[in-house]
């Protein structure tokens, strides 16, 4: 078999012993070796692979924190605030106001047939809307007859009509739940809160297995956005990985045509956790190249900007009550022990202070009586954490995968609605994670927002809101660090760093292909980089071609 030859215009690589080339030689979907054409004539018979010759290579691009359902979502309604590009490269236009959302969810009930099918739609974010908050009124303004379900941005909040509250047999007096808010008529106001009630709701208006899983098509249409954005290993970071689930995602992932390596972690709710290592350590056995099984994703808290976060004194700058636990202590710590015990790794969502402190403190009791020193237990989003919660991660051996986007879509509301201008300065602290020597990889939580690793890169180096401000000028990092967040940096907290992550002789022969130089495009140029394509495992995916 002769070794396939890439040739660039150039080669970033992410390997300081050798940051730069022009030729990337490939045998069975790893890289031989890096470096000159002249060099790498000297492994054997070869092949020219030049229809890359005029491009920038770098490291395949890893996205440590999304969800398979970003794909699956695209069958239903987008109701989001920002214009957003589908599987298939067509631009939605963002809904500027709760009007617009109707209307258009109206638009899409005109075309249903029958009329106990559920209207699904996504991206809803009432935060952009001012102190207005979409209601059951309102969504049976689309049909007083149809179950209709909108899941929120953050994907903790669903907003339902009157038909589904009542098909859910919520549609009554004397609920006394903090999920489900209540109207003047002491009636539930459609908006659902937290996974326990968003379940129970979600069955009947479309959002079951979509909440944490993907279909086929849902899958197939996630492979083409990670072509689309220079992603060649990504998570599903919250999966119920049924049987028939798992069955699917090793069946489409196996195929020659699949471009993308995913890590599926098991969601924790619906298990003990005893029962839920069991699983976990059942799954890992199940794991190809293609399809990572055998790590745990816990929630411990809800968003800030849906006011289900848990974080500390004084509270909501609104004066808003403080959010939602998903989890007790005593059952965090027990997911924590025995999963350290096990040899798993744990990825716990800790959104507010409140709740990193809960996993801070949970891990270092676990850790004691099973002293892990490579446990890489990451803390994602971990947007409030401060200085003092850093310094201890550090010495905890964790990692954190920071929500970068949250700067730009809503550093504003954070600045001024959810937690005030301090803490909104603080939140996402890349720069204060790294000088406490806290591994980090940043991320967009697709379908959250938009997957797009360059963009959570200038996110990152520049932090500008919405608005264009500049919010925490202390926390930038630069673009060197930044492009090691989204490679090697996301591939750490993985364990992955071995595989993915660098263009390096062993690794995995996983490249993004770029129109444009990122170290020309510079800092504020960085989100405007084209991606051509992506090679994973030495398997060449154009853009253009899907």
């Amino acid at each position: 078999m002769k070794n396939l030859i890439f040739q660039a215009k150039k080669i970033i690589t992410m390997n300081t012993s050798n940051p730069f080339a022009t030729h990337v030689a490939v045998r069975g979907g790893r890289i031989l070796d890096v470096g000159n054409l002249e060099r790498l004539k000297n492994w054997g018979p070869f092949e020219i692979e030049n229809r890359l010759s005029e491009k920038i290579l770098m490291p395949g691009l890893v996205e440590g924190h999304a969800h398979s359902m970003e794909g699956t979502f695209w069958q239903k309604t987008y109701c989001g605030y920002y214009d957003r590009m589908d599987p298939n490269g067509v631009i939605w236009p963002g809904l500027k106001t709760r009007q617009a959302v109707v209307e258009r969810l109206m638009e899409a009930e005109a075309q249903m047939g029958e009329p106990d099918n559920p209207l699904s739609g996504w991206q809803l974010d009432p935060i952009y809307f001012g102190d207005e908050r979409l209601t059951r009124d309102d969504l049976d303004c689309v049909s007083k007859y149809r179950p209709i379900g909108i899941m929120h941005a953050s994907g903790h909040i669903l907003n339902v009509n009157t038909r589904a509250l009542e098909i859910a047999g919520l549609l009554k007096h004397g609920i006394n739940h903090p999920g489900i808010p209540l109207g003047d008529d002491g009636l539930p106001t459609g908006e659902i809160k937290g996974p326990e009630v968003m379940t129970a709701v979600g069955v009947h208006v479309g959002f079951d297995e979509s909440l944490t899983n993907c279909d086929e098509l849902g899958l197939r249409d996630f492979g083409k956005l990670c072509i689309r954005t220079g992603v060649t290993t990504i998570t599903d970071l919250a999966a119920q990985l049924t049987n028939d689930s798992v069955a699917m995602m090793l069946r489409v992932t196996a195929e020659e045509s699949f471009p993308v390596r995913i890590v599926a972690l098991q969601y924790f709710m619906g298990f003990s956790p005893k029962d839920l290592v069991t699983n976990v350590l059942c799954l890992k056995k199940k794991s190809t190249d293609r399809l990572r099984l055998g790590a745990i994703k816990v929630v411990a808290d809800g968003s800030i900007q849906g006011f289900s976060a848990r974080i500390r004194w004084p509270g909501y700058y609104n004066g808003a009550p403080n959010g939602l636990w998903y989890i007790t202590p005593e059952q965090l710590e027990d997911i924590f022990t025995l999963s350290l015990q096990s040899g798993l790794q744990v990825h716990t969502h800790t959104n507010g202070d409140q709740a990193t402190q809960l996993a801070i403190e949970k891990l270092e009791k676990a850790l004691e009586s099973h002293p892990i020193l490579d446990h890489r237990f990451t803390l994602q989003h971990c947007q409030l954490a401060d200085a003092a919660q850093f310094r201890k991660m550090s010495k905890l051996g964790m990692c954190v995968n920071l929500f970068a986007n949250h700067t730009y879509y809503w550093g504003d509301q954070h600045y001024n609605m959810t937690v005030g201008p301090e803490r909104a300065k603080r939140m996402n602290a890349c720069r204060t994670a790294l000088d406490n020597a806290v591994p980090i990889a940043i991320h967009s939580d697709a379908p959250v927002t938009p997957l797009g690793p360059l963009f959570t890169a200038w996110c990152a180096i520049n932090r500008r809101t919405a608005s264009n401000r500049i919010q925490g000028e202390h926390e930038r990092i630069d673009l060197k660090e930044a492009l090691y967040a989204i490679t090697l940096g996301a591939a750490y907290t993985l364990h992955l760093d071995h595989e993915v992550g660098s263009i390096e002789s062993g690794k995995k022969a996983d490249f993004t292909v770029l129109e444009d130089d990122p170290y020309d495009a510079g800092p504020n140029g960085i989100k405007d980089v084209r991606v051509w394509g992506t090679v994973q495992g030495g398997r060449v995916f154009a853009a253009s071609d899907l």
